[in-house]
């Protein structure tokens, strides 16, 4: 009988070890800048955990916006099955940042009252990857620009995706194409500006849901949309609670209002007809 043990010897033992002249696992993922960049500006230990908590989930929102700005063209160019490999991609990054949120919860207030002086005017609001999440999902606000000025390529890429139709635009576009939706309201608007819920539009959304079978392609985008936001309001959720529990009603470092603010967008929804619907059925 073979020795288990000397099986895992020999495959170490013919691992490739030169990387002299060649590209190692640390080169490809550039890890010497990655795991360089926490930096914290107090001698405090849990301070090492909010930077890297709050790394993390930038990493993970450029990949959703990644992946939202994929499925766009998918369904401008009528790639469903693309379309809702990525976007059912995109609901479990949500969930993987929900999860981040448990983590930072065992940062306790007093521990991070001991650095939070040290953050200065930063915070999440500033955000550069979660604004333009929000914008491919569909909640514009052009004012919200103005605190990315200092920065003009991120300026540019956020107001170029402001001015560009949503993940909610083109699949309205689909419904017209389809014959479902006719409102030239609806499809003429100004897509800089934040969707605003449509009595035509749930009427299509209506005609599609009973009768699923006929419009099954719609069927299955409009309950992938629905994931997308299912998962992205729980994230949502737990950020709130998880602020609530660290910093109670403070204001923000950044000068937002800070669970307050949270709050209020928790009564935001990027496709409100593909909920109302369900009254409706």
């Amino acid at each position: 009988m073979t020795c288990p043990h000397a099986n895992i010897r020999e495959m170490e033992a013919s691992i490739h070890t030169d990387f002299n002249n060649e590209m190692s696992y640390g080169d490809y993922l550039q890890l010497s800048q990655i795991l360089s960049a926490q930096q914290p500006l107090s001698d405090q230990h849990d301070e090492m955990l909010f930077i890297i908590i709050h790394q993390t989930s930038e990493l993970w929102l450029k990949l959703a916006g990644h992946e939202l700005t994929n499925a766009i063209t998918n369904i401008q160019e009528g790639d469903f099955g693309h379309a809702f490999k990525v976007i059912a991609r995109v609901k479990h990054i949500f969930n993987q940042l929900t999860q981040s949120w448990s983590i930072l919860s065992t940062l306790t207030p007093v521990d991070y009252l001991k650095f939070r002086d040290a953050l200065g005017h930063s915070s999440g609001f500033q955000s550069y990857g979660y604004r333009k999440l929000e914008f491919l999902l569909g909640n514009k606000n052009a004012a919200l620009l103005k605190v990315h000025e200092s920065n003009p390529s991120i300026y540019h890429e956020l107001n170029t995706i402001l001015i560009s139709p949503s993940l909610y635009d083109v699949a309205l576009a689909v419904l017209a194409q389809q014959g479902l939706l006719t409102d030239k309201q609806v499809l003429q608007r100004d897509v800089s500006q934040a969707y605003q819920s449509n009595d035509n539009v749930l009427n299509a959304w209506l005609t599609v849901y009973r009768d699923a079978d006929r419009h099954f392609e719609l069927y299955e985008l409009a309950e992938k949309l629905i994931d997308i936001e299912d998962s992205f309001q729980q994230w949502r959720f737990k950020h709130m609670y998880t602020v609530q529990r660290i910093i109670g009603n403070k204001a923000g470092t950044g000068g937002s209002s800070g669970v307050g603010f949270l709050k209020k967008a928790l009564d935001i929804s990027f496709f409100p007809e593909l909920f109302a619907l369900r009254t409706h059925l």
